[in-house]
């Protein structure tokens, strides 16, 4: 009796669904009161180690139970087999590894690394000796933003020495040890290098690793494999059948009795840090005279002058395609830095009918018309009636007296006097309020626009024209002293006059400088001329549309045809996938066009895994296309869903360079395989939605119409849905690989990668469903598939924005 208990399949998923939940849990208690209370009452509690086990029981009962072996279902046997061998890889490592924290000063030789555990701190003793020679913090030219973090070593071993450099994804290995660049003084001449022993741990994980990604390979290639059973299914469309369920019995038991019983619990209605703040020292005189223009012009009319005094759209593309160094150290167009500011302060990509150059020229050659237009918006009416201000949006003067003092000072010392983790909601849109009014008042001072290179300058920096110019000397000194000045006084004249010719003249001269003093050797202006050619073509907005209407309308011919097989609207479906079609090549282009400006794939923020994810999705449809139009129109949908989502504000679109732990090629194939995955998962949702709406709408003389589109749809979302597990799979593990050669551990219990593990469980329960016949039902499978897309949610963006951990650097 035992014995069945605990080969049985109610077990497996019962055992999944708690290990599941003792991870969420653990999170969230990891996230409240730190990680090491959340490692001793969860992670390496006696509890969660026996949940692990009970599940290698079981499944090793099952396959002994079930003839896994005589029925030669290899795919199905080396997937669980490689989970048995990666939980014995991490058992070995948790009590025989070692891992620790070697701290080094320039200079300074040492052999002692301190190891932290849940029973205390103690030190480990290395068998050689390790010398810091020289650590170098590089940082992309002209900006803070660090591009690599590199330590050259010498290790004293047997004797003699040997000079070792450890940098981001690159690990030195002597005697089993292997070291990570880990973190680094402030100072910038001392190292912090992880340290880690885990030989047998590491090589047992690795082979479970390699035996999953065959069994993965073996369980959608082979005969038996339950991906190839299931398109056999589709192959003999239900649809057509005139008695649907007789073909699918293991998938569909006593499938009418169930619609009917749904339909009967429907009608009962029982339904199951910031910029670095600093204080705008606004002049005085200028102040009052800003005032003056505000009591005597309403903001309406204000409003309008600025859009009447607009700069012609050819000079304003002239302006625009001018290089300019980003504050991440970015060559950029002054196309991309307008509409970052724009987008900033304004929320949008338009103030009225000014696009962005023409925006940004108006506010540097009139300043003080630009001080009382209401051009920042917020959206916070407490921080409105604390201030004074008005709601929504309100004008740079608006947030001073009529003293001059600035109205947001007092508060925000109290702000900054608290600790980030009590700010409160109020609190923290003070600070974004106060980031915004500090852009303009930098803008106003002609800073941040640093369009002048310095020839000489070893850090490759570029200099506004507000900045300290006495950094120059000679015939440059007084070009870049006056320049500037001289454009937007020309700028003032042709706005009157109309005759631009002196303007473009200046802004020539400006880009000659720019060739002749050039001081970044990767500076490409064909790279500019890209970028602004990407900004002007708006890619994924298009995309977006697209997706949108022709997933809508493809949707909805689907549902026809998909009861009237005869219908003439055969040729409008196939004319709308071929527009499909062209709207994914279209964003691929966009795809490939920012790649190469940013020089990685681009998946590297929320922003650009997002665009990535709506084409992976469609792509992921256009391989159902000739079994399922609804499959497809869903796709399409979902994909304008996800482009829609992706332009909201709260998401940054900025290309900008890679921290130093994504420099490496793990990160194009891990994270462009979990997006497919959760595209699919994805498709998986909207299926089981369709589904369930067709239930719960159909009458019961609808019934036996509806129950074979049914099943046939929830066949396709079944196929989706492994397919999707096997991904979700393979990219995480991946991930283990790619976080043990950066961070020295291939599993840390951070929250992304444990809701990650979390999400392949919960759909691995889902999957797993059919093999509990007595509980099996078309309508439990599609809800649970609804159901499971939260954990998808949590992990992608749950975990960016409401927990925290080493996957911070994703939002």
């Amino acid at each position: 009796m035992l014995k069945k208990i605990f080969s049985s399949y109610v077990m497996m998923l019962a055992l999944m669904a708690l290990f599941a939940t003792c991870m969420a849990v653990a999170t969230f208690i990891e996230n409240a009161y730190g990680t090491t209370l959340a490692k001793l009452v969860v992670y390496y509690s006696p509890v969660f180690f026996l949940i692990q086990l009970l599940l290698v029981v079981n499944f090793i009962l099952i396959a002994i139970r079930r003839f896994l072996f005589q029925l030669k279902r290899w795919g199905l046997l080396l997937i669980h087999l490689s989970f048995i061998i990666i939980l014995s890889g991490a058992l070995i490592t948790h009590f025989f590894g070692k891992e620790g924290i070697l701290h080094l000063r320039e200079g300074e030789v040492s052999n002692r690394v301190f190891v932290q555990t849940n029973r205390g701190n103690s030190e480990l003793t290395l068998p050689f000796q390790v010398e810091l020679v020289k650590f170098t913090l590089t940082r992309y030219p002209g900006s803070m933003s660090p591009s690599s973090y590199e330590s050259e070593l010498v290790v004293h071993i047997d004797g003699s020495k040997r000079r070792e450099r450890v940098y981001m994804n690159n690990v030195l290995d002597i005697k089993g040890y292997r070291f990570f660049q880990a973190s680094f003084d402030a100072d910038e001449q001392g190292t912090v290098l992880s340290v880690n022993k885990d030989g047998g741990g590491r090589t047992v994980t690795y082979t479970g690793y390699l035996l999953l990604l065959i069994g993965c390979i073996l369980s959608l290639t082979r005969k038996n494999g339950r991906i190839r059973t299931l398109l056999a299914r589709i192959s003999t469309s239900p649809t057509s059948s005139t008695s649907p369920t007789s073909s699918y019995p293991h998938f569909f038991p006593s499938e009418r009795d169930t619609l009917i019983d749904f339909h009967r619990i429907v009608q009962r209605g029982r339904y199951p840090q910031p910029l670095q703040r600093r204080n705008p020292c606004v002049i005085v005189l200028l102040l009052l005279s800003t005032w003056i223009l505000a009591t005597a012009s309403p903001p309406k009319s204000m409003t309008e002058a600025v859009q009447k005094m607009a700069v012609p759209l050819a000079h304003a593309e002239r302006f625009g395609a001018l290089p300019v160094q980003s504050s991440k150290g970015r060559i950029i167009p002054l196309n991309t830095f307008s509409s970052e500011i724009l987008r900033k302060v304004h929320k949008n990509n338009r103030f009225g009918q000014l696009n962005p150059d023409r925006f940004l020229i108006s506010l540097l050659a009139m300043p003080e018309m630009w001080m009382n237009v209401p051009l920042i918006v917020f959206a916070n009416d407490a921080i409105a009636d604390y201030f004074s201000l008005p709601r929504n949006e309100c004008a740079y003067a608006d947030l001073f007296r009529e003293d001059g003092s600035y109205k947001l000072q007092a508060k925000l010392n109290e702000v900054y006097r608290k600790m980030p983790a009590d700010r409160s909601h109020f609190d923290k849109e003070l600070i974004k309020l106060d980031e915004k009014a500090n852009i303009l008042h930098q803008l106003f001072e002609y800073q941040l626009i640093r369009i002048f290179p310095k020839v000489d300058d070893p850090k490759q920096t570029w200099y506004a024209p507000g900045d300290d110019l006495s950094v120059f000397d000679g015939q440059d000194s007084m070009f870049v002293s006056r320049i500037f000045d001289w454009y937007l006084s020309e700028v003032q004249i042709a706005i009157e006059s109309g005759d631009w010719s002196k303007p473009n003249e200046v802004l020539d001269m400006i880009s000659t400088y720019q060739t002749a003093r050039n001081n970044m050797p990767d500076f490409d202006k064909k790279l500019i001329a890209l970028e602004l050619k990407y900004n002007k073509l708006d890619i994924f907005r298009w995309c977006k549309i697209g997706y949108l209407s022709l997933g809508g309308l493809l949707l909805l011919l689907s549902f026809i045809l998909f009861f009237r097989k005869s219908s003439p609207l055969g040729w409008v479906v196939k004319l709308t996938g071929v527009g499909v079609f062209l709207v994914f090549l279209f964003q691929l282009a966009g795809i490939v066009m920012r790649w190469k400006i940013g020089g990685y794939a681009p998946w590297s923020n929320s922003y650009e895994t997002m665009v990535f994810l709506a084409w992976s999705t469609v792509l992921a449809g256009l391989t159902f296309v000739r079994r399922s139009q609804v499959t497809f129109a869903l796709s399409t949908l979902f994909a304008g869903i996800i482009l829609f989502v992706s332009g909201l504000n709260w998401l940054d679109p900025q290309i900008n360079p890679l921290v130093p732990v994504l420099k490496s090629p793990w990160l194009m194939f891990h994270v462009a395989i979990l997006m497919a995955a959760y595209g699919l998962f994805g498709i998986g949702f909207l299926i089981g939605i369709v589904n369930l709406t067709m239930m719960a709408l159909s009458g019961r003389d609808k019934l036996s119409a509806l129950e074979a589109p049914i099943q046939e749809l929830s066949i396709i979302n079944e196929i989706v849905l492994v397919i999707g597990l096997i991904l979700m799979t393979i990219g995480t593990f991946m991930g283990a690989v790619w976080a043990n050669e950066s961070w020295g551990r291939y599993w840390g219990w951070d929250p992304k990668e444990t809701w990650a593990l979390i999400t392949m469980i919960i759909y691995a329960i889902v999957t797993h469903l059919h093999l509990v016949r007595k509980w099996y039902t078309c309508w439990l499978f599609n809800l649970c598939a609804v159901i499971a897309f939260a954990s998808v949610l949590m992990t992608y963006f749950g975990v960016n924005y409401l927990l925290s951990g080493m996957h911070s650097y994703g939002n």
